[in-house]
């Protein structure tokens, strides 16, 4: 069996330790996801694993011709190659045979009559038979179509940043090494793509080491989880969801060593006041004690829990409203006559393919960006604090908690607690002794984490949050979500991650491109499935034969449906007609904002009338052609 085993490996950077003597061992069949907060080195972790950073102890064991490929975050392709070029650099040895037998046509073509060529093609054609290398360019091109890159002939320097990480992830893909090793691999997939990617991993017959802050994907795809925490790391078996039950478990167990040893430091502590009149060798093992008790309790006090009960600003009943609101860019329509009523306590998600406004559309609610008609309403209590996919400038020579005053020396809680901007770094994972280091030290991801700290100690009460799950960890993203489950104010997010809108989104926006918006009330993932179905279903009478049509029972319709279907365009007219008087009504409310919370509610009840009207108008109408 192939298989990888890290030996008490160490890495540190500069004056910052990653992890200490950790240990672990990847077989075939591995599906290991590796998880921890940002800045504790897991990217650094999978560099190390894959002999691109060389730790600084430790070694690393592996099989004999055991092949690795990595994918990191930002992966680094070139411009002026094509995307099926890019493809084959690979030194997979299929795509070495593949590029060989090209080499070889090629020399044949300009010297047929040569018997050395010959030779030299018949056995590259025994090689490839045997290594099954036919197939490769074929299996290229199904890889990079699942994954929605379907001009190949494309120049990679015409890709955008989201098509590039697409390639490089299938470039990986069909060298099919021993071990894959993926660092955030379903940024910038689509819900296709990725449901494509967790069967492919799930057939796949190497090991897979994967970073994702998709906890849906994780949780689907994993066998094994690795926590790297404090440098040191812990191992699980099973998924995301075993990982969680396990941890807790774990947290449980440390609590009540912690109290144990808090217990011993207070005794510890009254012994040491009193002084030592003789330095014995017992006193001196007890102030050593004494001192390492302490040391341990000091790190226990950077658990591994991100608190964020802060409270907001009184928000009014008032928040936005647009009214046939216009915009675009050149030849690109954002909106177009769009009408948004937002009420206090929304929970609103915004998704859409790239390019349809998703970000537009929050600069504009920001004030960001003016609009080109109608009219944008905005509350006189709003407060807004807008997390955007790019951190604000940070001058990185500051250090962070100078960086964090700048908006608040204290804050207050939900509970009317006054709290330090020293004691909010220390609940953002940020421990004392870390508190004078300088911005440009710290990772990309511990910069989003300040980043983040900064905008919700200003005391919103409207959050805007554009793309949030891209660059937090998932123990920040999971406290992050139950902060807003909490948040009393507004939430509109924009986001592709299903776990994160399923959590915190009670309603979609759905920008369809050409200034078209859909509003549908639920669940995202549902949403998602709806529409596979409907494909699926597309699809299926497109392929159904007209013979078959033929042999197909047919169904008659009950006189109670024949009632139905003669009455049912008249009661789908009179709904609509319902609806549209409903909406006008909403348009003209003003401020009675009680009378508009009443109007979208029952526009909520007579888009689902209407919808089942129609669905049910479908299905009669089939048996009426019958």
């Amino acid at each position: 069996m192939k298989m990888i085993t890290i030996e008490d490996v160490s890495k540190t950077y500069g004056e910052k330790e990653l992890f200490q003597h950790i240990s672990f061992t990847i077989k075939e069949k591995d599906r290991a996801g590796l998880i921890g907060i940002n800045g504790t080195g897991k990217s650094s972790l999978l560099k190390v694993v894959a002999g691109i950073v060389v730790p600084d102890s430790g070694e690393i064991v592996k099989s004999k011709d055991f092949r690795i490929t990595y994918l990191p975050q930002q992966p680094e392709l070139i411009d002026h190659l094509t995307v099926l070029e890019q493809v084959f650099t690979s030194e997979a040895l299929t795509i070495r045979l593949l590029k060989n037998y090209e080499q070889l046509i090629l020399r044949l073509e300009k010297d047929p009559n040569n018997n050395e060529i010959q030779q030299q093609l018949y056995d590259l054609q025994r090689k490839m038979n045997a290594h099954n290398a036919w197939e490769a360019s074929s299996n290229a091109k199904a890889i990079l179509s699942k994954l929605g890159i379907e001009q190949f002939d494309q120049k990679i320097g015409e890709l955008s940043g989201g098509q590039k990480k697409r390639v490089a992830l299938a470039q990986v893909l069909i060298e099919e090494p021993d071990l894959l090793i993926l660092d955030e691999p379903t940024n910038h997939l689509d819900y296709e793509s990725v449901k494509w990617l967790e069967e492919y991993i799930s057939r796949y017959t190497g090991a897979v080491l994967l970073v994702t802050h998709d906890r849906y994907f994780l949780d689907r795809v994993t066998n094994r989880i690795f926590e790297l925490s404090g440098g040191s790391l812990y191992s699980y078996k099973g998924n995301y969801a075993n990982y969680l039950e396990e941890k807790a478990i774990r947290a449980e167990n440390e609590a009540a060593a912690l109290e144990k040893q808090q217990n011993l430091y207070r005794r510890e502590l009254e012994w040491i006041k009193r002084g030592a009149k003789a330095r014995t060798t017992k006193q001196k093992a007890r102030i050593q004690r004494f001192e390492k008790l302490e040391g341990k309790l000091a790190s226990g006090k950077m658990t591994d829990r991100l608190e964020m009960d802060l409270s907001g600003s009184r928000l009014g009943k008032q928040v936005f409203e647009l009214k046939s609101v216009s915009k675009q860019f050149k030849d690109r329509i954002i909106l177009k006559d769009a009408n948004l009523f937002v009420k206090q306590g929304d929970r609103i998600g915004i998704i859409g393919r790239n390019g349809t406004g998703k970000s537009t559309l929050l600069n504009i609610l920001a004030g960001k960006i003016n609009i080109d008609a109608g009219e944008l309403i905005k509350g006189q209590t709003v407060k807004i604090a807008y997390y955007t996919q790019n951190s604000e400038e940070m001058d990185e020579n500051k250090r962070m908690i100078e960086y964090i005053k700048e908006t608040a020396q204290v804050i207050t809680t939900a509970d009317g607690k006054l709290i330090s901007a020293a004691q909010m770094l220390e609940r953002f994972l940020f421990p004392m002794h870390t508190h004078g280091t300088l911005i440009r030290k710290l990772s990309g991801g511990e910069k989003r984490r300040l980043y983040l700290l900064k905008i919700l100690m200003g005391g919103p009460n409207v959050l805007l949050l554009d793309e949030p799950t891209n660059d937090l960890d998932t123990e920040t993203l999971t406290i992050l979500e139950d902060y807003l489950d909490e948040f009393p104010g507004v939430v509109i997010s924009v986001s592709h991650d299903r776990y994160f809108l399923d959590k915190v989104a009670e309603q979609l926006l759905i920008l369809k491109g050409n200034g078209v918006i859909e509003s549908v009330y639920g669940n995202y993932s549902d949403y998602l499935q709806k529409a596979v179905n409907h494909n699926e279903q597309k699809e299926m009478k497109q392929q159904q034969t007209p013979k078959r049509q033929e042999k197909a029972q047919k169904k008659k319709m009950t006189y109670m449906e024949k009632k139905e279907w003669e009455n049912i365009d008249e009661t789908i007219a009179e709904v609509e007609s319902q609806l549209k008087q409903v909406q006008t009504e909403m348009a003209n409310t003003g401020s009675n904002y009680e009378k508009a919370q009443a109007l979208t509610e029952e526009e909520m009840q007579l888009n689902e009338k209407l919808e089942s009207l129609i669905e049910r108008w479908s299905y009669l109408s089939e048996l009426a052609e019958d």
